[in-house]
């Protein structure tokens, strides 16, 4: 199976795979942060629309790909809050259609917001749930994540680790 950086570099049908692999978890992204899910659906639509366009722009040795993509997120993100509103700009660009959501795919989309693992993560104390999300969900670097939480990288890694151990402990159905 080709990794992230080998579909970047694909052809379209490529993309499609990273695509696939990737939507639920920018999509996600997004509910988290508009707690709107078609909002959130058209973010993940500009998202990957300036993915595709930028692909080849990748680089393997700067980092993974799937944090290549959520840098894009954070900026279409910052971007759509800043003007108060989601540009399609890079979807008009590829001369890809607008989005159109019937109620089967919203229905998925807040399906996704609710999931068990985005609720769980919704419950944590704000200081696990900040550097949980910033590791995991975003793919921050410890090293980023203090700076912006403004604490060292030991008590980063130190939310993370308990963070991800009160999850696993409410997931597998215990409250902890």
């Amino acid at each position: 199976m080709p990794d992230d950086a080998e579909l970047l570099a694909g052809d379209a049908e490529a993309f499609g795979v990273f695509y696939a692999r990737h939507e639920d978890a920018v999509l996600a992204f997004f509910l988290r942060r508009v707690r709107r899910a078609d909002l959130a659906a058209d973010l993940t639509a500009e998202t990957f629309a300036a993915a595709l366009g930028s692909r080849r722009a990748h680089d393997p040795s700067r980092g993974e790909a799937r944090g290549w993509l959520f840098g894009i997120a954070r900026n279409v993100l910052s971007g759509s809050l800043r003007r108060g509103r989601v540009e399609d700009d890079a979807r008009r660009r590829l001369g890809l259609e607008r989005l159109v959501l019937d109620d089967a795919a919203l229905a998925r989309v807040e399906e996704l917001a609710g999931a068990p693992a985005l609720a769980a993560l919704e419950e944590l104390p704000p200081d696990q749930r900040a550097a949980v999300a910033g590791r995991v969900v975003d793919e921050r670097s410890y090293e980023e994540l203090a700076a912006a939480l403004r604490c060292s990288e030991s008590v980063v890694r130190q939310r993370v680790s308990r963070g991800l151990r009160t999850l696993r402990s409410r997931l597998e159905g215990g409250r902890a």
